[in-house]
């Protein structure tokens, strides 16, 4: 069997059933074979980076392995910037890039990969022979659920056509070792125990059922309420005792009880500046950070204990402790659940008087929300319209939102999409983006979208503006002209790129838009024209 054909068998018996890619010389037998496999799903991108991207947003989705590929020299060089971005959202990912044939030093497309891909903070594993190439993608792969982040596999182009022996070694399963260090849930419980006001915070990491029954179940005996971090979005949808996100995109309330909280127990969750509010909305609590990786413990911030572990297996094993020691349930949950009562979720500020031709920011992004069906998936591309988004947006569960904003880049979003429509098992992505990132990255992938069939509604805030640009001019009382753009009529684009859009100008136009949501029969973009100067920052 050549290599190229045992690469894309490797991938199949390893259970890797979807592949996104861009052809190029050095990956092009390899990607036609995968496809060619009855059960293999393969889509192709527009460019390298949408490869990348929909990689990464089928592994947020899935849960499972993201795995792209790419050519040499150019090809990998256009996917560094959301390689990047998923190694600081921690993806597990491989990306089969191809590489100039060994001793081929005159090729255009030559450059050390290894120097490319390293200092993104990707791992990379490079094929040394023809007989190894089946297990080093074994190696990458299991590297990548255990290291959590991307890990190139790097395969010379003249490796491909080369006869080998193909034999499946079946990657073991993830040792889930259960045993929690007694000095360590020690030192937890005394300072879980001696908690008055506590909080369980839970993220990303800990958003499985069992977890979450667990934590639950751990704040009702402590009497305390759940908070999530916003990668955790929803995992407490229906919890009476629920703060909501915990962190700069709390709601007033929230902050209210996290500033009269005095420990603060978290599960698979980071503590970055985000949730941590810089440090300032954990000041002055004893904090409890239980993990099970151990390089996300105390990574951003100082704690005053850490457990290495299962969620659920630690929750059980704190209210053992609280049980068998007859620590008294607190009150601080049933204070919250009887002062939310009345709360509203979000308040909606009054906007401004807008330019003729736009509407206002909230109202609208609410109500096009609502328009929605419940379940979603929700992709939000970077931009200053993010924060006030995320307070407006539905989502459903954790594992159905997609936060693209790692690495501080816009137009990462619709390749996310993508991948994210795969592993949504038929329901509707639902992407918000800025008339920036759009048209950065989001024309290209939008092709794709409406070649694959996606069941895809792309939501583009346009305010005609470059909007983190444009607020900088404003806040200095200078001309933010430069930062303006007269793009074409988006909706119609997207028509002619074989989708469907809409415009929404007035508030009437909302009985447009719920129509065409409605009748969707492919991709559909709604241009929604704003106030540059209306769009908020938080």
């Amino acid at each position: 069997m050549q290599v190229f054909k045992a690469l894309a068998q490797g991938l199949i018996d390893h259970g890797v059933e979807t592949l996104f890619g861009l052809m190029g010389d050095g990956n092009l037998y390899m990607a036609n074979h995968y496809s060619s496999i009855p059960g293999a799903t393969y889509i192709a991108s527009a460019h390298e980076a949408g490869a990348v991207l929909m990689a990464n947003g089928y592994a947020s989705v899935s849960g499972e392995v993201g795995v792209a590929t790419v050519t040499h020299g150019p090809g990998l060089a256009n996917a560094l910037p959301p390689l990047i971005d998923s190694v600081r959202s921690r993806m597990p990912m491989v990306l089969i890039c191809g590489d100039t044939a060994d001793g081929d030093r005159n090729t255009l497309q030559d450059i050390a990969q290894r120097e490319l891909v390293l200092p993104t903070g990707a791992g990379f594993e490079h094929v040394q022979r023809p007989e190894t190439a089946v297990q080093n993608l074994r190696e990458a792969l299991r590297r990548a659920t255990a290291e959590r982040r991307p890990i190139v596999l790097n395969v010379p182009a003249d490796y491909m056509w080369k006869e080998v022996d193909y034999q499946h070694d079946p990657l073991k399963p993830a040792d889930r070792n259960t045993t929690l260090d007694p000095d360590e849930m020690d030192q937890a419980v005394g300072i879980v125990a001696a908690a008055e006001r506590p909080i369980v915070l839970a993220g990303r990491g800990a958003a499985t059922p069992s977890a979450r029954a667990a934590i639950r179940r751990l704040a009702e005996r402590l009497g305390a309420p759940v908070a999530t971090t916003l990668r955790g979005k929803s995992l407490f949808l229906t919890d009476p005792g629920a703060l909501g996100v915990f962190g700069t995109l709390s709601t007033s309330a929230a902050l209210d009880q996290i500033g009269k909280s005095d420990c603060v127990i978290a599960f698979g969750a980071s503590l970055n500046s985000w949730t941590t509010d810089s440090g300032a909305l954990l000041s002055g609590k004893r904090v409890v950070h239980c993990d099970t990786d151990p390089q996300a413990i105390a990574r951003h911030i100082d704690v005053d204990a850490a457990v290495l572990g299962d969620a659920a297996t630690i929750a059980h094993a704190i209210i053992g402790y609280l049980d068998e020691a007859e620590v008294p349930t607190r009150r601080f949950r049933e204070d919250w659940i009887e002062k939310s009562a009345d709360v509203e979720d979000y308040c909606i500020p009054t906007s401004p008087a807008s330019l003729e031709g736009s509407i206002p920011f909230h109202e609208t992004v609410r109500a096009i929300d609502r328009l929605i069906p419940e379940d979603r998936v929700v992709v939000v591309d970077a931009g200053r319209f993010m924060f006030a988004g995320y307070k407006l947006l539905h989502v459903p569960d954790p594992h159905s939102l997609v936060h693209t904003c790692n690495f501080g880049a816009i137009g990462l979003g619709m390749g996310n999409a993508i991948g994210a429509a795969l592993a949504a098992q038929g329901r509707p992505v639902f992407l918000v983006c800025g008339d920036g990132g759009f048209m950065l990255g989001g024309i290209t992938e939008f092709v794709s979208a409406v070649q694959n069939g996606i069941d895809l509604i792309v939501m583009v805030l346009n305010d005609s503006s470059y909007g983190a640009e444009h607020i900088q001019f404003r806040s200095r009382d200078m001309d933010p002209s430069r930062t303006l753009f007269q793009w074409p009529d988006l909706s119609a684009l997207a028509i002619a790129l074989g989708g469907e859009g809409v415009t929404m100008r007035v508030p009437d136009d909302l009985t447009t838009v719920e129509k065409a949501i409605v009748n969707r029969t492919r991709p559909l973009l709604i241009e929604v024209k704003l106030d540059p100067d209306d769009v908020p920052t938080e």
